[in-house]
């Protein structure tokens, strides 16, 4: 096992389109924890102004908090998923360079499964956002009619 410096540079050459990705990712689940985050702000307060008194309002906007974070729940893990499979990846990529052993197919593999990760994620997202714009023209609309 002779490494050359050239070598190790055409690794690392074929290593920086997953270390972009690993960072486009990363860059999502800050977003995500971000949202999550919010939500939990939110359901605190609701769940706060329910213990003075029931009110039906708040208890249905909590049901909803809770829907969207299990939502962004999974959206996080199949990111973080995204992420771990990117690192194995680059790992592979070295490896299979360095020792010569045909890893091609697991370095495919793997990146296939980060693709189906992150675009699951994607969705989760997705539809966690639909929810929270339905919810809020909802109660747009409920605050027009009272208001009349």
């Amino acid at each position: 096992m002779n490494i050359q410096i050239s070598d190790i540079g055409h690794v690392i050459q074929l290593a920086i389109a997953p270390v972009f990705l690993l960072t486009g990712v990363a860059t999502k689940l800050t977003v995500l924890t971000n949202r999550l985050a919010r939500i939990i702000d939110r359901s605190r307060v609701l769940e706060d102004r329910l213990e003075v008194g029931h009110d039906n309002q708040y208890t249905a906007e909590l049901d909803i908090l809770y829907v969207r974070a299990h939502l962004i729940n999974t959206a996080i893990t199949l990111s973080t998923a995204c992420g771990l499979l990117i690192c194995v990846v680059i790992a592979l990529l070295f490896l299979g360079d360095t020792t010569s052993l045909p890893l091609d197919r697991y370095i495919a593999a793997g990146f296939v499964l980060a693709m189906v990760a992150l675009i699951g994620s994607f969705c989760f997202l997705l539809r966690e956002i639909f929810i929270a714009s339905k919810h809020m023209r909802i109660a747009h609309v409920a605050r027009r009619a009272r208001g009349r």
